[in-house]
């Protein structure tokens, strides 16, 4: 997998992260009410962090019992690319044994770079399904370089996709001011219904005028960076589980970018959902946490359960590298201060 330099998870020092990886294709992409599979995620960002093998091995003998076997693959077999398929199975549910051994197959057949290049810009517009995680378990598929693991979460991708409303023209004048668009978009009033974050996101998606006014933002080679500060100020003021998605999102974006096409088409496509998520989030001002050494803050990540946790802390560390400034190590403080 080529692209710029990225931190990549060496999968050949952890032995502990490879036979989980390979585990874990046993189990679904999805267990309970519709909720992700974090297990592949959480090990690599835990690995990065500096969790030992004892450590993975702990975390993911606890975590698999919420887990359930994969679904055989009930699909046509047949031997077509998975490129003909896209608009039969996009988004439904169910579909992601079929996704997965297509996926496989493609992988196979054209090599990871040629896939990821024909198959992002078709999974870009429905980022939002699954709270953004086709998406973020893709990047660190990607990071990793794990063939099937790649193929398990493009699959899941692709099987939760869902595209949002869009509007043929803006409801208000053109900007590249993605704040000033946040601040003031339609919403519902009152807490938005929906029990799961994408349930949340489609409701104010469909909401009127919203579609017109995300349309106004003129995205350029800023706007990513924006997006990804926004998110990060707004979960260290808030500790908002809904905006914990949309700082890890970006952080995928960014990693996914060098093989989405056009880098401003792919932010385009991200735009609408990461809107639709702000507006959706209800994050209120919560006061400021200390702000923590690095060092507390990965060891605190490392030694939680939560499966949510040591990826934040991962994108924070990240975004930091690649961005500068203080404010990834406010949020990543903000979310271990329960810890």
């Amino acid at each position: 997998m080529r692209g710029p330099a990225q931190a990549r998870i060496d999968l050949g020092a952890s032995p502990a992260l490879r036979h989980w990886l390979r585990a874990n294709a046993a189990f679904d992409a999805e267990y309970g009410d519709r909720l992700s599979n974090h297990l592949p995620m959480a090990l690599m960002s835990l690995q990065r962090l500096g969790a030992d093998d004892a450590r993975l091995h702990a975390y993911a003998r606890g975590y698999v019992s919420r887990l359930r076997p994969a679904p055989p693959d009930r699909g046509p077999a047949d031997e077509e690319p998975v490129r003909p398929r896209w608009k039969a199975l996009l988004g439904r549910q169910g579909t992601w044994p079929t996704w997965r051994r297509r996926f496989a197959r493609w992988l196979q057949r054209d090599g990871s770079d040629a896939v990821l290049h024909a198959a992002l810009p078709r999974l870009l517009p429905g980022c939002a399904g699954a709270a953004f995680h086709g998406l973020i378990r893709t990047a660190y598929a990607v990071q990793a370089g794990d063939g099937q693991e790649l193929a398990d979460a493009l699959a899941h991708w692709a099987c939760v996709w869902q595209r949002l409303p869009t509007a043929r023209a803006s409801a208000g004048r053109p900007t590249r001011d993605p704040a000033a668009l946040l601040r003031g978009l339609p919403r519902p009033s009152g807490p938005v219904p929906g029990a799961l974050i994408a349930d949340r996101v489609a409701v104010v998606a469909a909401h009127p005028g919203f579609a017109a006014a995300v349309a106004a933002l003129q995205v350029d080679g800023r706007t990513l960076e924006g997006l990804a500060r926004g998110a990060a100020e707004l979960y260290a003021r808030s500790g908002n589980f809904t905006v914990l998605h949309l700082l890890t999102s970006a952080h995928a974006l960014r990693v996914l970018l060098p093989w989405a096409g056009a880098g401003e088409a792919a932010v385009r496509a991200y735009w609408p959902a990461f809107a639709a998520a702000w507006a959706a989030s209800g994050a209120g001002e919560r006061g400021a946490v200390p702000l923590l050494p690095w060092g507390r803050i990965t060891a605190a990540a490392i030694a939680s359960d939560d499966d949510h946790r040591a990826k934040l802390v991962d994108s924070c560390l990240r975004q930091q590298r690649a961005y500068g400034g203080a404010v990834w190590r406010a949020a990543a403080s903000r979310a271990v201060a329960a810890a």
